[in-house]
């Protein structure tokens, strides 16, 4: 059995963070599916800057999509949509053999929404009606203000990936607006069967603390963070009120693994994937992450760290986690929303290079 197949078996789902339109027209995606056991698919504002700022793929739509005098943004979303509608046709016999937990693609809004709740939860309405597809998520940021969204979002029946959450009691309040969504639509007598995951980035919070902590601790926050998360999350799966909502119809929010690309050269390049296979959850991967799995021989089920007694030895190494998770939210907020400017002024050069050609 292939290293990737053995997430399958373990019990969680394995996506791939990552799509340009190379990949599609290549074959390469309809590849990972068959060979890699990719059963989803994540997107953001980087991933499509580099795809469009790095390739001629993009090239004869944006030369035909500008005679339309197109706002950069409107120009960007019609490209992506495109791009997740195909994604979500080669996903979408796996979304249907699975009754939805699986064969998902996303798609973010604009970034620079994070702090405006009527214009997210707009945003989030429009692109999903937009998309046509039932297995594609609209990415909402677990802010203090994406949260109202995600749960009016979630009550609109508009499937939600909740984005940037990075500790547990992040992840717990975009849960419970999940909850609040769902138990909503019971209440009004709506279908409860609203897809959703709530995507915990990992690898960010390593990064953050290398230089301040001994070489004991390296590489082990991350892990015990996402440990801490999970506890969280089979905690509330086993909850009253989370049962209550399971013997309506409703199905579970999914806790994913978001920024498990290692980022330490000197670390194993399955670190994170390693380390948080743990059932009932999901992966996003980089593509080379990917690579690097299923070129392993060797891999197998890692027990949930013990992330209270590594918890406690990073506070008294001074790290207060707390303060860390709100500092990684400000500054993932404000990377996204900087990736977001590049991109469109990515696009708006390029269609002027394509124009003056």
């Amino acid at each position: 059995m292939k290293t990737t197949q053995k997430l399958h078996a373990i019990g969680q789902s394995l996506w791939l963070d990552n799509i340009t339109r190379g990949l599609l027209a290549s074959g390469t995606l309809q590849r990972y599916i068959q060979e890699l056991s990719i059963t989803g698919l994540t997107s953001n504002p980087t991933i499509f800057d580099h795809a469009i700022k790095n390739s001629h793929d993009y090239d004869d739509a944006i030369r035909q999509k500008q005679k339309e005098g197109k706002s950069s943004e409107e120009l960007f979303f019609e490209l992506a949509i495109e791009d997740l509608r195909q994604a979500a046709d080669l996903f979408r016999p796996i979304y249907d053999r699975t009754n939805g937990v699986d064969g998902w693609v996303s798609l973010e809004v604009s970034p620079l929404l994070a702090r405006d709740t009527a214009a997210t939860l707009a945003a989030a309405k429009a692109l999903h009606s937009r998309a046509g597809r039932p297995n594609l998520f609209i990415k909402i940021p677990g802010t203090s203000e994406g949260l109202p969204a995600i749960e009016e979002a979630i009550f609109a029946g508009v499937p939600v990936n909740v984005t940037l959450l990075f500790s547990g009691a992040q992840y717990v309040a975009a849960a419970e607006a999940y909850l609040r969504g769902i138990e909503r639509r019971i209440s009004a007598g709506l279908n409860p069967d609203v897809g959703s995951v709530a995507s915990l980035f990992v690898s960010r919070w390593d990064v953050a603390v290398a230089k301040k902590v001994s070489e004991s601790l390296r590489n082990k926050l991350g892990i015990a963070i996402a440990g801490d998360a999970y506890g969280r999350y089979r905690a509330l799966l086993d909850s009253p009120r989370w049962l209550r909502i399971l013997n309506a119809g409703a199905r579970s929010q999914r806790l994913l693994w978001a920024s498990t690309g290692t980022k330490d050269p000197d670390a194993s390049d399955i670190l994170y994937v390693q380390a948080l296979a743990w059932p009932f959850t999901v992966n996003t991967m980089p593509e080379a992450t990917l690579k690097a799995l299923a070129a392993h021989k060797e891999f197998g089920e890692s027990p949930p760290a013990q992330a209270d007694e590594v918890l406690a030895e990073f506070a008294r190494a001074g790290i207060d986690t707390d303060s860390v998770a709100a500092q990684l939210l400000g500054e993932g907020v404000a990377s996204f929303a900087k990736s977001w400017s590049d991109l469109l002024d990515c696009i708006a050069s390029k269609s002027q290079i394509l124009k003056a050609a």
